[in-house]
Order: structure tokens, then sequence, then C-alpha cells
């Protein structure tokens, strides 16, 4: 039976899904209109910024570092985004362009943690506030307004019943799955979370491998800005701040570590769909909108304590499984292969 627990809790994935279907049916139980069709494919939607920030920012925590700059670099980016658009300039153009400013970004942030050694906070933390301070400067402090029609129709086309922006976020989180979990060098980002030295002793191209890791943060995170335009029309000045709080926080809740080397960008997504569920809800349950913040900041510390629980649970649960297994071997070996308790049976 307990076996059993372990398996489940281990299967991050599945237990956030519980959580979270237990949990909308909680607050639909207080509002029933919190479970109606339309209210559930407008949370979908509503989330697909969040769960493409988290997908990038699992890259970096799965290396044992964190990346604080996303919301400046996603704001960064969707002013870029606003701008070249209003000037006329062909989208075929534009979307290179602003994925080219988180990849700038995001190998600023590697180079900064894995070649000059600067503490993973402190180099994006520095960052954040060069780059809020960058698009404030680059949009003279303005909202950017007028984005052309067809660039928001983008986020109203539907594909299978699926809208635009929630294929992107599918086929990402596909494709980075795979990567992770199929290929070698996508195993590589857990190797360097788990034991850093130890992947360096094996070989494991360590340094390259941070970097790459901040710059797919940083590629997810104008990715995200050019979501936001579609999805909103315009750009204020305060686009992304305060974001990075809520990507670490779903992220972390969808299962991986802050310590690194364990947890899955699917897990990562279904934490990101949670926290969305989480903050809306709040409407339905009567909370005022400006108690997100405190939600979020309670959210991140009871994750990270539980977290942190809980891995030392499994932890301890699997050494003394193995420290039985071990004995049990031992006593069979002694007793000429039967088992102590089958010995015992066959002596009465």
């Amino acid at each position: 039976m307990i076996s059993a627990l372990v398996r489940f809790l281990k299967a991050r994935e599945l237990s956030i899904l519980v959580l979270m279907v237990a949990y909308i049916l909680f607050v639909g139980a207080f509002n029933q209109e919190f479970l109606a069709g339309n209210s559930i494919t407008i949370l979908i939607k509503a989330s697909v910024i969040l769960v493409v920030m988290a997908i990038g920012q699992s890259f970096v925590l799965f290396t044992s570092n964190i990346d604080v700059s996303v919301g400046s670099v996603m704001g960064l980016s969707a002013a870029v985004c606003g701008v070249l658009l209003t000037a006329g300039m062909n989208v075929w153009l534009v979307v290179p362009i602003v994925l080219l400013v988180g990849t700038v970004v995001g190998f600023l942030n590697g180079v900064g943690v894995s070649y000059f050694n600067i503490p993973s906070i402190i180099m994006t933390l520095g960052m954040l506030g060069v780059i809020r301070g960058t698009m404030l400067i680059y949009t003279k402090g303005m909202w950017i307004e007028d984005i052309p029609n067809f660039y928001k129709q983008l986020s109203g086309l539907k594909f299978l019943g699926m809208n635009f922006p929630v294929w992107i976020v599918l086929i990402l989180l596909v494709l980075s799955h795979i990567w992770l979990t199929r290929t070698r060098f996508g195993r590589y980002f857990y190797a360097v979370g788990d034991n850093v030295e130890g992947a360096r002793l094996v070989g494991i191209p360590v340094q390259r491998v941070t970097v790459l890791a901040f710059i797919l943060s940083g590629i997810s995170a104008s990715i995200a800005g050019l979501v936001f335009v579609m999805n909103i029309g315009f750009v204020p000045n305060q686009t992304g701040t305060g974001l990075e709080l809520q990507v670490i926080a779903a992220t972390v809740l969808g299962g991986v570590s802050l310590t690194g080397g364990v947890g899955s960008v699917i897990g990562a997504g279904l934490g990101a769909l949670f926290f969305t569920v989480i903050s809306n809800s709040l409407i339905y349950l009567k909370i005022p909108a400006y108690w997100n913040n405190a939600i979020s900041g309670f959210l991140l510390l009871l994750i990270v304590v539980g977290d942190s629980k809980f891995q030392r649970f499994l932890k301890n649960y699997s050494f003394k499984k193995r420290q039985t297994e071990i004995l049990d071997d031992a006593a069979s070996l002694i007793t000429g292969g039967a088992k102590p308790d089958e010995q015992n049976k066959a002596t009465h």
C-alpha cells in the first residue's frame, strides 16, 4: 500500500493533475459558474503565457539555477513587437527580431553565470533592472497601441477547436519533452542540476548546457511577449512586471525542484495551468484581485517547504527499503537461499 502511494507521489504530473481537478471541484461547489465550459476554455487560453514561460524556466531550474529576469524580457519583447508592428514592418521579420531579444538576454545571463561564476539570482536580478529600464527608454514610458488588426486576430484563429496560442503551447511542450527525455543532450540538463561536478567529470559540457538553458528561458519569454501582444492588442509600460514570481511558483508547483535535476516540462505546464486556475478562481470566490501577489508568494513558500519535506520523505523511504532488501539478500545467502520468514515457516 505504501509502495503504491510512493509511486503515485513520484508521478508528479499525475498528482498535480489530481490536485487541480480537486481544486476546480472545490471552487465549483461554491460557485457553479466556475465549472461552465466557457470558463474552462477561458482559463486554458489565459494560462498560455505562463505555460510558455514555465517551459523556459524549467530548463534553468533543471540546471540548479534560477532566472528572475523573465518578466522584464517578456515586457521588452512585447514592446519591440508592438513598436515594429505599428511601424508597418512585416510580421515575418518582427518575429525573429523579437526572438533575438530573448536570445541575447539569455546568452548574457548564461555567460555571466557559467563563465564569470556570478550566482544566477544576482545575475538575472541585475538584468531584470537593466532590461526594465531599457524597455521604458525604448517606449519613452508610453503605452503602445494601434496594433494591426491582422495580428490581434491571430489569437482568435482556431484549428481542431483550439486557439492558435494554445497550439503554440502544445507544440512547445511536446518538442521540449521529447528533447529532454529522448535525446542524450536533453538529459544533460538533468545531469548538470543533479551533480555538476560529476557531470563535468564524465565529459558533459556544463558551461554550454547552462548557457543554452538561459537562452531557452529568454526565447520562451520572447514567445510569451509575442503572444501577449496577440491576446491583449496593446502594450502597457509595465508589461511583465512581477511575472517572474508567478513563473517560478508555477514551475515549482508543477514538480520542478529548485535544487535542480528533478521534474519535467509537462509538470511545469500543468503547474502553470493550476496557478492560473487559482488566480482566476479568486473572482468566483469573491476574493479581491490585489490578493494575487500575496497568494503567489505564500504558494511559493509553501511549495518550496513542502517539496523539501517531500524529497526527504522519498529519500528516507527509498533508503530504508534498500536497507531491507540488502539485509534480506544477506540473510538468504546465510540460510542457503531461503528468506528468514520462509526459513521460520520451514522449521515449524
